[in-house]
């Protein structure tokens, strides 16, 4: 019972992350609430509660395949975000906001550096 005290303790911002994005989901398909309203506060939820951090970790326990589908899961986040920030920077500059650009561009490699090093320290620790 110790193991799974740990786990839940070790979880529990990512396990109410994920009931509540269970029970938003299942409220605005019962009310009829419009899909990409849902769909946003969802994933607001799931990045604030850090349920999809706590999933690729959870897919990574799996032996032998977990790790591997965690590896390849992993980078094309990475990609998709940079690929985001650089096509948000074209529109951006485009109209006139290059000093915002640099202080996104900035928070954008500070977000995929702290992402790429707590990727490595969690398969360390």
């Amino acid at each position: 019972m110790g193991k799974l005290k740990e786990f839940y303790i070790k979880y529990k911002y990512a396990l109410i992350a994920w009931l509540a994005m269970g029970v938003l989901s299942a409220l605005g398909y019962v009310f009829g609430i419009d899909k990409h309203v849902v769909g946003g506060v969802v994933i607001l939820v799931g990045l604030l509660g850090q349920a999809f951090a706590a999933l690729l970790i959870w897919i990574s326990f799996t032996p032998l395949v977990g790790p591997i589908i965690a590896k390849v899961l992993a980078l094309p986040f990475i990609w998709l975000i940079n690929g985001i920030g650089s096509l948000a920077s074209i529109i951006a500059i485009k109209r006139g906001y290059s000093k915002d650009v640099l202080n996104y561009r900035v928070i954008t490699v500070a977000l995929l550096i702290g992402i790429t090093i707590g990727y490595i320290l969690g398969k360390l620790i």
